[in-house]
């Protein structure tokens, strides 16, 4: 089991969260982005820049990621690509993203997306609070326990 993250947009409280993580459980955590991450060093964590341009990360983490790892990311169709390859999504909200939930989450962001096309003004997430954040460790602790629990 690996641990993946869309780490352009990835809240640096999150990654922060992740990287102890990663240390404290001998996880393999991969941050994929167009641009260079700040990072322990560890040789649990790494780090995978790609070219700058529209979905070259989401793209190259579908195309890496295997059936039981974990994609953390806010972008709803990266999301379920992923689950469709039999991985699992997190968002940093905290939000586990599952075959049950995914489909309406993508019509909710495509209506969205539609609004703001018309110029409706929809806004944008509120600021992350402490709630999301005990949220996204909760869901984190959990699989990883599962997952070395399943492997060990």
């Amino acid at each position: 089991m690996k641990i993946w993250v869309d780490a352009d947009a990835c809240p640096v409280i999150i990654k922060e969260i992740l990287f102890k993580a990663a240390i404290r459980t001998q996880t393999t955590l991969t941050l994929v982005a167009n641009q260079s991450i700040a990072r322990p060093k560890s040789p649990f964590i790494h780090m995978l820049q790609v070219s700058s341009g529209f979905d070259v990360a989401d793209d190259k983490i579908v195309a890496m990621v295997e059936a039981g790892d974990l994609v953390i990311t806010s972008d709803i169709p990266l999301a379920a690509e992923v689950i469709e390859k039999g991985a699992k999504a997190l968002s940093s909200r905290g939000e586990l993203h599952t075959p049950d939930n995914i489909r309406a989450r993508l019509n909710m962001r495509d209506f969205l997306d539609t609004m703001r096309a018309s110029g409706e003004h929809t806004g944008g997430p509120p600021p992350l609070g402490q709630a999301d954040k005990q949220a996204f460790a909760n869901h984190l602790d959990r699989f990883i326990t599962q997952a070395i629990k399943n492997n060990g």
